[in-house]
């Protein structure tokens, strides 16, 4: 089992608080996606998973072991960091396998930690290289690669150690947009093949979209919104999150709400009237007679018949 818990974790730099009060559970086996934008928090809480940030306040726990002040390398995971990170001097076979020679990792056949013999260590290398096309290139050096190739010999080397956590850090923000949505699709298959609890970081809506089994979407440090992606596309808790899931975003209009006991009306600027569905009558009369917003997705809308044009 390979769960996360952060139990009001929060992370200050001097007077700046990065994570205020977050408490979230990332399950076994889940494609958690952090999204937001720069400066919201997520690389902070990611690098506080690995280890690489003290906690300021709060516990995290991983398996149901709180690893507060647990040495990087006892904790389990693996990271992929967006700058791939590679010895340049090593080959990828080198690269691949430096995890294992670091330090102890869970042998394939379910013995507690050890260091792996020189065969353990190379059938590992070969079959991560295997997965992710890499078999041709083993004895090339990271500067005889392009950008794809380096960040799959990243991922290889990541996976290689049997993290109970793989952490990745907005690893596709180096690649074009081509090679992106090419790798956002081996990363979905790579998970899907080897199972595992995954957290990814980015602020990229689209990546969060199609890859993410949950997102958690932050804003200032704090979680406005987690859930899966079209649950939050389509019932946005809040404003910001409506706003930010969308490209072209989501239109807000002023708007008056009239309800009777059968029927409603939206009421917009310009003496712009909009009926309402009858179902969501009764569900909408709280708000009857408030100022609201409407909110419209560009997709949403449609152009009307030439017979309902005015002239």
């Amino acid at each position: 089992m390979s769960t996360v818990h952060f139990d009001q974790v929060t992370k200050r730099f001097g007077k700046t608080t990065a994570v205020d009060s977050m408490s979230l559970d990332i399950v076994d086996g889940e494609f958690m996606v952090l999204l937001g934008p720069s400066g919201c928090g997520k690389s902070t809480a990611l690098r506080m998973i690995a280890g690489l940030e003290s906690i300021t306040e709060g516990s995290l726990s991983i398996d149901g072991e709180v690893v507060n002040h647990v040495d990087p390398r006892k904790r389990g995971i693996a990271m992929v960091f967006q700058s791939y990170a590679l010895y340049p001097n090593l080959t990828v076979r080198k690269n691949i396998e430096s995890p294992l020679n670091a330090k102890d990792v869970p042998p394939d056949d379910g013995g507690p930690p050890r260091r792996l013999n020189a065969e353990e260590r190379n059938t590992r290398v070969v079959e991560a290289a295997r997965m992710l096309d890499l078999e041709p290139y083993l004895d090339r050096k990271p500067g005889a690669l392009s950008g794809g190739q380096r960040q799959r010999v990243a991922l290889a080397r990541a996976i290689v150690a049997r993290a109970k956590v793989l952490l990745m850090d907005e690893p596709l923000s180096n690649l074009d947009a081509k090679l992106r949505a090419q790798t956002r699709a081996e990363l979905i298959d790579l998970h899907e093949r080897l199972g595992g609890t995954v957290v990814y970081v980015t602020h990229d809506q689209i990546e969060a979209m199609t890859m993410a089994d949950r997102i958690v979407l932050l804003r200032e440090g704090r979680i406005e919104q987690q859930g899966a992606p079209l649950e939050l596309y389509e019932r946005p808790a809040t404003k910001y999150v409506a706003g930010f899931l969308g490209s072209p975003s989501m239109n807000f209009i002023p708007c008056t709400l009239s309800v009777a006991e059968d029927y409603g009306t939206v009421m917009l600027p310009d003496v712009v009237t909009l009926s309402l569905p009858p179902s969501r009558v009764a569900a909408l009369a709280p708000f009857r007679d408030r100022s609201l917003l409407l909110g419209i997705r560009p997709e949403h809308l449609s152009r009307a018949t030439g017979e309902h044009r005015r002239g």
